[in-house]
């Protein structure tokens, strides 16, 4: 299943690093979201898009994970010349992960 059907995001940057917070629309699926969207996961699936780390941080009270893409954006919204400078289309492509458990 799309990650986009347990969950939404949100995004935001500083710089060159995009913010990406992910929230599960029914807190019983957190654990799934928790065990199975890695750091590992998310840099795989951005590539090339993200030159630096990914670090993972869990948000339990609101049942959410919070991941910080260093050196994602070209260089930051003064510098890139990338169509989307901040980064907001990030929040769309995270949801496009294949979760390969699905649902508890």
């Amino acid at each position: 299943m799309k990650l986009r059907e347990m969950a939404y995001s949100r995004s935001g940057d500083k710089g060159d690093v995009s913010n990406i917070c992910v929230f599960v629309y029914d807190q019983a699926d957190y654990p799934t979201l928790v065990e199975q969207l890695t750091a590992d996961v998310v840099r795989e699936h951005f590539g090339a898009l993200v030159q630096g780390t990914v670090v993972r941080y869990e948000l339990p009270n609101v049942h959410g994970l919070n991941f910080v893409l260093d050196r994602a954006l070209g260089g930051g919204v003064s510098m890139t010349l990338r169509v989307d400078p901040h980064g907001k289309a990030f929040q769309s492509l995270i949801l496009d992960i294949d979760l390969p458990g699905g649902r508890r």
